[in-house]
């Protein structure tokens, strides 16, 4: 099973493995490799991924029709990240057995962690159909949507997972996927069961105040966030998202300490750089929001918002040639640029 860790909603980046080791039983070995087996089996779960690969191998060409032989072999190339070679053995293993479940889901991951997407779903959706009551399955597949950015995708697949089992961090995902496909009602609705079923979740208020905030909710999306900004003291994208919902809600002091914090913990976060010019300029104090605005720049020259409100400070400095400059730089961009959004920032983009 894939397991998701939330980083930044960059993040992120859905790509850890972790597998469930089979378990070998004496009735299915043959006997000429029970004890290459056996081996094998104490190696991998040891985590002695090499000799754990050279004892199944061995194994396999005295008994190269066993299949626990390949269960062994494909996990120790799974977890020892050989994945080519994990490809070649998964595809030899479905080959002889096309109905097991495990191997088409195990050589899905093996074509997923080699950064193969098309043939990693098309694996994973085999063994949702032979194993449709099997999460993990389900879970993996959703985390290759996800990476891949088909949103609706992965929440039907979630949908399932959360049928299935209750963990927190599956309805976090399900929220993440609907929030990303303009579901913010429903993210919302995940995000409170996940911290229903785990109150003291990482991040958990984080992603709901994203989605409070996403509907225009601020006040409830403040409270949310100020919990993890209080709880999560090193991670920079709650100060940051904390800074910014305080500042679309008019309270610049307040976000200008948050907006600092955030900064303090990630010197180089454009986003932080860009809304800490803003809440500056509001304030009045132009000069510092000229240095935060000219710093969002030079992190992202290619960010027409941050041109725009550098040409508003520059302006009401009284440098109108900086100014039709700035403001220049920000109708080229804007006539070739598209508008984002989504999990990944907490503003849109002029």
């Amino acid at each position: 099973m894939i397991t998701c860790i939330h980083p930044s909603f960059a993040a992120a980046r859905l790509l850890g493995a972790c597998l469930v080791l089979g378990v070998v039983t004496a009735a299915a070995q043959a006997p000429a490799a029970q004890a290459e087996l056996a081996r094998g089996q104490q190696a991998l779960e040891a985590g002695d991924f090499p000799r754990a690969i050279r004892e199944f191998e061995a194994a396999r060409a005295l008994a190269p029709e066993n299949r626990e032989v390949f269960r062994g072999l494909l996990l120790s190339y799974l977890q020892g990240r050989a994945f080519p070679q994990a490809i070649a053995a998964g595809t030899e293993a479905v080959g002889r057995w096309p109905r097991d479940p495990d191997f088409q889901h195990w050589l899905g991951l093996a074509y997923f962690q080699n950064r193969e997407p098309a043939p990693a779903i098309e694996q994973l959706q085999k063994a949702a159909q032979l194993a449709p009551r099997n999460a993990d399955v389900h879970h993996d597949l959703a985390l290759v949507f996800l990476d891949q950015r088909q949103y609706p995708q992965a929440a039907a697949q979630l949908e399932k997972v959360v049928r299935l089992r209750r963990v927190a961090l599956d309805n976090v995902l399900l929220g993440r996927a609907y929030q990303n496909s303009n579901r913010s009602l429903r993210a919302i609705e995940e995000f409170k069961s996940a911290l229903r079923l785990d109150p003291n979740l990482p991040l958990g208020h984080y992603h709901l105040g994203f989605a409070y905030a996403s509907v225009g909710r601020n006040d409830e999306a403040i409270a949310e966030l100020a919990r993890d900004a209080t709880s999560s003291q090193t991670n920079p994208e709650v100060f940051y998202q904390y800074g910014h919902t305080l500042l679309e809600s008019g309270r610049w002091k307040p976000a200008v300490a948050a907006l600092e914090r955030a900064l303090q913990l990630a010197p180089d976060h454009q986003d932080a750089f860009y809304d800490l010019g803003k809440a500056r300029l509001l304030m009045g104090e132009t000069a510092a929001a000229i240095a935060a605005l000219q710093r969002a720049v030079q992190l992202d020259p290619q960010d027409a918002s941050a041109y725009y409100q550098l040409a508003r400070a520059l302006s009401r400095k009284g440098d109108q040639e900086g100014a039709r400059a700035a403001l220049a730089r920000f109708h080229e961009l804007k006539s070739t640029q598209t508008q984002t959004g989504g999990m990944a920032t907490g503003r849109e983009r002029k």
